[in-house]
């Protein structure tokens, strides 16, 4: 019997180690392994499948298609397309349910030709990071913390940009893709107070672009940070990643702290300016970070479905940015024509634009 007992004691802790390794593996696939489509037209039929290698000198550009945004994902994309010579490869992240959505969104339009990956992001890495918050749910979505993540995501690229779905691209996204990145730096942004033009649209629609408006400093962690009030925020819906200085300097690590931070102490929220994936970029990249030419993010203009820019400055934005709760697919919203150039109707007839009832 007990000879019996020992077989059984062995075979219980191979079942165990088993088990753990199982669940071991199923971790590491967090992140987009689960489903991906490539794509390259028949120019780049060279590229072996899955991926794009940096020796073809393309652009990699990281952005997010949601389900319910996929038309505004589909805008972004045409217009980076439509305005460079530059070979571009688009990393398009999104969640299990609109993955059949993007790809027909993509295969049945004029978009057929580009060369892409859909990447499948699980928003299960986001659990006891980010809480219900109900002042603006649509910037809890998972895929705004996305940008996060790019090193985990299946890219083989070491630098890359990312950009939100609420943009559209005038200019020619390899001068983006070409900034030059100080030493040790991580990322580029656009801060908030670059571009004289914008500030008298701040100021009408009381738009935030000081630290002050995205943490609460009552908070002792704040205070602690030693980043002054009235410091100048950035934009993180339009960047530009080191994706090797990423990894080494952990920055994932870093701003799952403060997620994790926030969780506990709700040290700020979606009711300030920026809901919750701006903080912690806004606290990791302080003073470490490059200048991009405040032309590649003209933004704002998803802020009051009244305040216009000027037409001969929109003309000269490089990228422009309907950041805030008036979305040009919906209605009201400011700028529209400017938009509606790059939309391409759903084939499938899912994503439709919200128009007055005179328009339609």
């Amino acid at each position: 019997m007990s000879v019996l007992r020992q077989i059984n004691r062995v075979l219980l802790v191979l079942v165990v180690l088993m088990v753990g390794l199982l669940l071991h593996s199923s971790l590491n696939k967090t992140f987009t392994r689960h489903s991906f489509e490539d794509h390259q037209t028949s120019a780049e039929a060279q590229v072996p499948a899955g991926r794009a290698p940096e020796e073809d000198n393309v652009i990699p550009v990281v952005i997010c298609s949601s389900e319910e945004r996929v038309g505004a994902t589909m805008a972004t994309i045409n217009s980076i397309y439509s305005n460079t010579k530059a070979s571009v490869f688009f990393y398009v992240v999104t969640l299990r349910d609109a993955v059949k959505l993007t790809r027909r969104y993509i295969m049945k339009t004029k978009l057929k030709n580009i060369q892409y990956k859909i990447l499948e992001f699980n928003p299960m890495v986001l659990r006891g990071k980010v809480k219900p918050d109900s002042s603006r749910p649509d910037l809890l979505h998972p895929l705004n913390f996305v940008r996060f993540y790019l090193p985990l995501l299946d890219i083989s690229h070491s630098r890359v940009i990312y950009l939100d779905d609420d943009v559209i691209v005038q200019g020619d996204i390899e001068d983006l893709f070409n900034v030059k990145m100080m030493a040790g730096h991580a990322a580029a942004f656009s801060t908030d107070c670059d571009l004289p033009s914008t500030h008298e649209m701040v100021r009408s629609v009381g738009m935030q672009t000081t630290y002050m408006g995205f943490l609460d400093y009552r908070k002792q962690q704040v205070k602690e940070l030693g980043i002054h009030p009235r410091d100048c925020s950035f934009n993180p819906g339009v960047f530009v990643a080191d994706l090797i200085e990423w990894k080494k300097q952990k920055i994932t690590k870093q701003l799952e702290k403060w997620m994790e931070e926030n969780f506990k102490q709700n040290i700020y929220s979606s009711a300030m300016a920026g809901g919750v994936a701006t903080p912690p970029m806004l606290i990791v990249f302080h003073d470490k970070f490059t200048r991009l030419d405040s032309l590649w993010n003209v933004r704002h203009l998803g802020w009051s479905p009244n305040v216009l820019y000027s037409d001969s400055f929109l003309q000269e934005a490089h990228l422009l940015h309907w950041n805030g709760p008036f979305k040009p697919w919906n209605y009201p919203a400011v700028h529209l024509d400017l938009w509606e150039k790059w939309f391409i109707p759903d084939p499938s007839k899912k994503f439709s634009l919200i128009r007055p009832e005179s328009d339609s």
